[in-house]
């Protein structure tokens, strides 16, 4: 089994909500990355996602961009990720890694050795931004083959066509984006994103992770209680950024115990609703 998929059916036995981060690879520099991934296996995170710098995306705010762009000047790119994953690997035999990115790096090494490489490294989940599906079909095939889970994104403004064609290709979880705009721009509304979840769940019997606007506990509460899970990027980002090499670790894992412990209070809350009486 895919550990997507262990993952997920493990929260779901559990009724928790899942935590995805995600993290630049290289950012703030290459040496830090291994262990900003293992601290966030610790803290919390149930998934990781590990960003490919690119120097020319379409879905990242200026957060992640200046991740990218700091990483592309220390040297990282596909080949230096795909390396940095695999010793992430022989340190953590269960956390799920995603790799997220655009297809111009992975079209330049070639898909086939592209996913090649993606299974020695023992990546888990590829989401590639500007693949949609009906022009990957052969890519998403060739990853499921090599038990790797194609991950696609659906947005508010996706058809009820483009979610059937993505449930039927997509594997290990399916990535809702909050709102219409970037990463990190913090304007959902939770209610719209209830709205839209129970149609997207008459499609398909993938989790569904929610991301794009979670900075805070609050937030990744009121996103949780209609998720399987919740993304954290931005602000995850961002704090890496302020705290730089030397604090970056400590600040990577403190912002995911901070949104973990919300989580989990929002599930303590529900299973017992007086538990905040006084006794």
């Amino acid at each position: 089994m895919n550990r997507i998929d262990a993952r997920f059916a493990a929260l779901r036995a559990a009724g928790r909500t899942g935590l995805v981060a995600y993290v630049a690879a290289g950012d703030p520099l290459p040496e830090c990355t291994v262990p900003i991934l293992h601290e966030l296996a610790r803290a919390g995170a149930d998934v990781i996602e590990l960003g490919v710098p690119f120097s020319d995306p379409m879905a990242d705010g200026p957060v992640i961009q200046r991740a990218a762009e700091r990483a592309i000047r220390n040297g990282v790119g596909l080949r230096a990720t795909l390396d940095l994953a695999e010793e992430f690997r022989r340190g953590d035999a269960e956390t799920p890694l995603v790799l997220m990115g655009y297809a111009n790096p992975i079209e330049r090494l070639g898909t086939a050795a592209f996913v090649r490489a993606a299974a020695g490294a023992g990546v888990d989940g590829v989401i590639v931004v500007d693949y949609p599906p009906e022009e990957c079909e052969e890519f998403a095939a060739a990853l499921r083959e090599a038990g790797i889970a194609p991950v696609f994104l659906l947005a508010p403004t996706s058809s009820d066509a483009r979610v059937a064609q993505v449930a039927r290709q997509g594997r290990g979880f399916l990535y809702y984006v909050s709102l219409k705009g970037i990463t990190g721009a913090g304007h959902f509304d939770p209610a719209a994103v209830a709205a839209r979840l129970p149609a997207i769940r008459e499609r398909t019997t993938l989790p569904v992770a929610v991301g794009f606007g979670i900075r805070d506990g609050a937030s990744a509460q009121a996103l949780g209680r209609h998720a399987d899970a919740v993304v954290v990027g931005s602000r995850l980002v961002a704090e890496i950024e302020e705290a730089g090499p030397q604090g970056a670790v400590a600040a990577a894992g403190r912002v995911i115990a901070e949104i973990r412990h919300a989580l989990d209070a929002e599930v303590d809350s529900a299973a017992n609703p007086r538990s905040d009486v006084s006794r």
